[in-house]
């Protein structure tokens, strides 16, 4: 297994006392058993770099939105070992589809037990490949174009304005794109001079470029939601 880098906490909440009493009166009584049961196998697996998992309350958020969407059929681009791909697949009807891409099938098979145990592998069709070259493919498959009712983005971020003018083709009219760490950690409002480990600085500018990319386009309504390190929702309009 790959040499791990530490992850910090992703959470932008300043009180860990509060993120606490969310997970303990809300989301931890309702976690599936196989998405709590993953998570601590993220944790045994990849202990440093385990908070890149969707945090439960995410995930919570997303499964809600997907089950009043209706949506069918999505496409995940970062899979990592699968929490999001597991509450995904989880709030869909049986015969929905999901596309999930991501390089890394390793991660993937840490999460797959426990996708199978769960009774919905049947949804997913798991694509090794960088995401850009996916995403092309779907695209060059006319049955495919502007198909998708939602997609779900956690990959590296500096692809993430190149992978949004390729899902815009794919996500129908009316179809959601979900951005996440948009935040990235809160350190998207420090300024330049603010002191911060490497590991913010790598990806801060990118984040603070998407950032504004997605506030400008037209072709989308959006809302940043400050849960976890930032969830940007971009519904398309036209």
């Amino acid at each position: 297994m790959a040499e791990e880098v530490a992850i910090p906490n992703k959470s932008i909440l300043k009180s860990p006392a509060l993120l606490e009493y969310i997970y303990e009166t809300y989301c931890y009584p309702r976690e599936h058993e196989q998405l709590k049961d993953l998570r601590e196998a993220t944790v045994k697996n990849y202990k440093l770099r385990s908070p890149m998992s969707v945090p439960v309350d995410e995930g919570q958020l997303i499964s809600m939105f997907l089950k009043v969407m209706n949506a069918k059929k999505t496409i995940e681009v970062g899979v990592f070992t699968g929490y999001s791909l597991l509450t995904t697949a989880l709030a869909l009807p049986h015969d929905a589809k999901i596309t999930a891409i991501d390089l890394n099938r390793e991660a993937y098979e840490v999460g797959l037990p426990f996708i199978q145990k769960a009774g919905v592998d049947h949804k997913i069709n798991f694509i090794e490949s960088a995401a850009s070259c996916a995403l092309d493919d779907l695209i060059n498959d006319e049955k495919e174009v502007g198909s998708f009712d939602f997609a779900f983005v956690d990959a590296n971020k500096d692809g993430y304005i190149k992978y949004h003018e390729q899902l815009v083709k794919l996500i129908k009219i009316g179809g959601v794109i979900a951005y996440d760490n948009t935040l990235w950690f809160g350190t998207v409002a420090l300024s330049d001079e603010d002191e911060m480990d490497d590991f913010f600085k790598t990806n801060r500018k990118i984040i603070r470029e998407v950032n504004t990319f997605l506030a400008n386009d037209n072709r989308f309504e959006i809302s940043l939601v400050s849960i976890g390190d930032g969830l940007t929702i971009c519904r398309r309009l036209y």
